[in-house]
């Protein structure tokens, strides 16, 4: 039985994104600016290279390393460890001894994948602002 055509607005904006672009949008300039920005008290700005770098309380949890290019984030001890196992994800140069790792575009991590460990450098890094900080940002 021919199910005709696929009327679906989204099925039709999902495969032309998917053909027109082969990186996930957070490692992209405005993907990742977008969605570090949907993070509480996330501000975000542009420094060294001209990188996208995000921060809480003023203190970086992540940044995007060219475009499309490297999300380089803070992790945990443990997945510091296994994600540095991973083809494409790195120790992130000069923060690899703080627990940071460089995921770039050739990861087998997918986006939202990425954006979990983005939500989880946030937490970590949140978590470390102090009592008076976190009290001043709402968090």
């Amino acid at each position: 039985m021919n199910a005709g055509p696929v009327t679906d607005r989204r099925f039709f904006v999902s495969r032309v994104f998917t053909l027109s672009s082969p990186y996930p949008d957070i490692m992209r300039r405005d993907g990742f600016e977008a969605f570090v920005l949907t993070l509480p008290k996330t501000t975000l700005v542009r420094q060294w290279r001209d990188d996208s770098v995000a921060k809480v309380g003023g203190k970086i949890f992540a940044l995007l390393d060219r475009d499309p290019g490297e999300v380089w984030l803070k992790v945990s001890e443990m997945a510091f460890e296994l994600l540095t196992e991973l083809d494409g994800v790195r120790p992130a140069p000069y923060f690899a001894r703080a627990g940071w790792v460089a995921i770039s575009v050739e990861s087998p991590l997918r986006g939202d994948e990425v954006e979990a460990y983005v939500r989880e450098a946030y937490r970590i890094i949140a978590g470390k602002l102090s009592k008076t900080v976190r009290a001043e940002l709402g968090l």
